[in-house]
């Protein structure tokens, strides 16, 4: 089963998106806050970065693969 480029790309930018925008802004620890596990707020370093990195790398792959020629997808 082979994912598309273009699932692998939206995938990856929805994904490096979400984790950006709850590293670098409050609103993960409002929302663990407002539900009472406010205590899991000093583990979200431990998921959230190497979360982003992951979707940065999928964002990467799935551009690398998309502007690949064709000559050396044959090769493989």
């Amino acid at each position: 089963m082979t994912l598309k480029d273009t699932t692998l790309i939206k995938t990856g930018v929805l994904g490096a998106a979400v984790a950006a925008l709850c590293c670098f802004t409050p609103v993960l620890v409002v929302l663990l806050g407002a539900v009472g596990l406010s205590v899991l707020t000093g583990y979200l370093d431990i998921v959230l970065i190497p979360a982003l990195v992951f979707f940065v790398g999928l964002t990467a792959y799935a551009v690398y693969r998309r502007n690949r020629t064709p000559q050396s997808a044959n090769k493989q």
